[in-house]
């Protein structure tokens, strides 16, 4: 494909509405993450507790548990608009609910129980959205749109970010001024706009159900009752995207897959976990929120879409690994910054590298995960690949703030042990990039 041919596909329409859902997706993060932990901070809470609040985002490594009901169960009387729109639509509308009561705890050091249990509400129809919007983008692009999948991802990363920072930017910018309960309701305002996105955005055309009902056929014989037909809608729902998905690439393999999965983002998974907490000890919120969240917000848009075209021509294997050495150097920096101090040209420089590889390194992994993904159960399947890579990023994570505590509040020495936590997944890369690429040139001649 030449370069003019990869620029083409970001015309396709599809595009666009890959990129208002992803901002969807990576909106909820503002509300649960990176502004949370800049309240708590300012509320005089621990380092340590302001990690176990995190445990609540434990949940999105969860959520393939009930993907299986995003993709074979309709919502009555709003899935008209189509099954993933319905439950996208759906989880916006509690999360506007949840964040307008969160807006209104006045000491949340004091009732960090009640934050804990609104952002684990929050966290589960967050989880719930990324099951629709994931198969949304998957059902649109996944089959017989193989040279668009690096483009489709890019789009969902810049999204993702593009939700997550410039939302995030105007937080930490105003929080100083109206204070972070006026803040949470501007926010809440935000979700009532991903609604509206969502009613504008087209619901994708698939085979889906016809062939979950010939899958169905082959566990139903002879005369149907009614138990006969609950037990086979339920063991297609819940057991055959399992597997379908080791069926397709063999028992061995696809545990070392998953494995894979597991370990490859989780240093930087620790570092962003407590980037906020790190930044907060040596600059202010309006610093933060220009640096973190403006900038690195476009350095990252205009990244992953550098990433795109990069993937397209080393493949998505090669991207993996290069956007893995680069996440462990860029993790670097940072001990560099904290050895350094309040020093905004190592800041700027250290979010710039590490946007950059984020944005690299996930444009690859979301075309990996895209390739892996079967036809009948997209939501099902993509859900237990990335919720087991949301297992590393949230449950282990989550003892980013003890781990600072541990080394006696020695940022150099945590960022240091973030880059060396990439290695053991680089190297099962290096064990497992043969059969991968057998896996991404099978599915690509299976689609033309």
């Amino acid at each position: 494909m030449t370069l003019n041919d990869t620029l083409k596909t970001y015309l396709d329409k599809r595009i666009l509405w890959v990129f208002l859902m992803g901002c969807a997706s990576g909106f909820p993060w503002v509300l649960i993450a990176s502004a949370l932990a800049a309240w708590l901070k300012d509320a005089g809470v621990s380092r340590t507790e302001i990690g176990l609040v995190g445990i609540a985002y434990g949940i999105y490594a969860f959520n393939f548990l009930w993907a299986p009901l995003v993709d074979r169960v309709n919502i009555p009387s709003i899935t008209r608009i189509g099954q993933r729109k319905s439950w996208i639509l759906l989880t916006q509308a509690a999360m506007a609910v949840l964040t307008l009561v969160l807006a209104t705890v006045q000491a949340p050091g004091e009732q960090l129980a009640l934050v804990g249990m609104l952002i684990f509400a929050i966290a589960l129809f967050s989880a719930t959205q990324d099951i629709a919007i994931d198969a949304f983008r998957v059902d649109h692009f996944s089959y017989g749109h193989q040279a668009s999948i690096p483009a489709a991802s890019a789009m969902a990363t810049v999204g993702w970010w593009a939700g997550y920072s410039f939302p995030g930017y105007f937080a930490f910018a105003y929080a100083d001024m109206v204070g972070w309960n006026t803040v949470y309701l501007m926010l809440a305002g935000c979700l009532g706009a991903f609604m509206l996105a969502t009613c504008l955005v087209k619901e994708p055309i698939t085979d889906r159900e016809a062939l979950q009902r010939e899958i169905e056929s082959h566990y139903l014989q002879g005369e149907r009752s009614r138990s006969q037909r609950i037990i086979t809608w339920l063991t297609v729902t819940a057991w055959e995207p399992l597997a379908d998905f080791f069926k397709n690439h063999g028992l061995r393999l696809a545990i070392l897959i998953l494995v894979f999965i597991f370990l490859f983002k989780i240093g930087e998974a620790f570092l962003g976990r407590m980037s906020i907490v790190f930044y907060k000890e040596l600059f202010t919120n309006e610093e933060i929120g220009t640096y973190q969240k403006l900038y690195g917000g476009l350095a990252t848009c205009v990244f992953a879409l550098i990433g795109s075209i990069i993937n397209v021509r080393l493949g998505v294997t090669r991207g993996l690994f290069i956007g893995g050495v680069a996440m462990a150097g860029s993790n670097l920096l940072f001990a560099w910054l904290a050895m350094a101090g309040p020093d905004k040209s190592i800041l700027l420089f250290a979010i710039l590298t590490d946007n950059f590889t984020t944005a690299f390194s996930t444009v690859a992994f979301v075309s990996f995960l895209t390739a892996l993904t079967g036809k009948a159960f997209s939501a099902t399947q993509y859900a237990l690949l990335a919720s087991i890579g949301n297992a590393g990023r949230t449950v282990l994570a989550s003892s980013g703030g003890w781990f600072v505590d541990w080394t006696g509040g020695n940022w150099p020495l945590f960022f240091v042990l973030t880059a060396l936590m990439v290695i053991p997944g680089l190297l099962l890369l290096v064990f497992i990039r043969k059969p991968l690429e057998q896996i991404s040139t099978h599915h690509k001649d299976s689609n033309g």
